[in-house]
């Protein structure tokens, strides 16, 4: 019995890995995020078309990206998730991709959040929950 715990132990031991890149995703804090938007109102009216994104600043990490992906919209945390939040890795928007103005100028996807052309990227976008709260009007929170 001894043995086969020995055994059991130390399996656990080198199967675990000391590798865990980034945190895993943990360099973005989970602050409080709870917007409502209209689409009726200019700096939001262009959400009304697909492939559209408008920037919402001082809200989340880095501010956030609201897009329309054609069958609703989705929200992203405006922060680049693998970089140390600094000035330069709040992201721009660049046609339907969030683009990093750090050195390492990372790229994701506006429509899925994942990251684009880099593979050494182990974290997509942080998304936060849009639910429709009337015409034209949407909540964006991260609960």
């Amino acid at each position: 019995m001894k043995q086969f715990l020995v055994l059991v132990f130390s399996i656990l031991l080198v199967g675990c890995s000391d590798d865990d890149r980034i945190n895993n995703c943990n360099l973005l804090l989970n602050v409080g995020v709870n917007i409502s938007i209209n689409l009726d109102l200019p700096q939001y009216s262009q959400l009304q078309f697909i492939s559209n994104s408008v920037y919402i600043p001082n809200q989340g990490n880095g501010g956030v990206i609201v897009t329309n992906v054609g069958t609703g919209l989705r929200a992203w945390d405006a922060s680049d998730p693998n970089v140390q939040p600094s000035q330069c890795s709040v992201l721009q928007i660049d046609g339907s991709e969030a683009v990093s103005s750090c050195t390492e100028a990372n790229r994701y996807s506006l429509f899925t959040g994942q990251p684009l052309g880099a593979t050494d990227l182990q974290c997509g976008l942080k998304e936060y929950r849009v639910s429709e709260s009337g015409t034209n009007s949407y909540l964006i929170t991260n609960n």
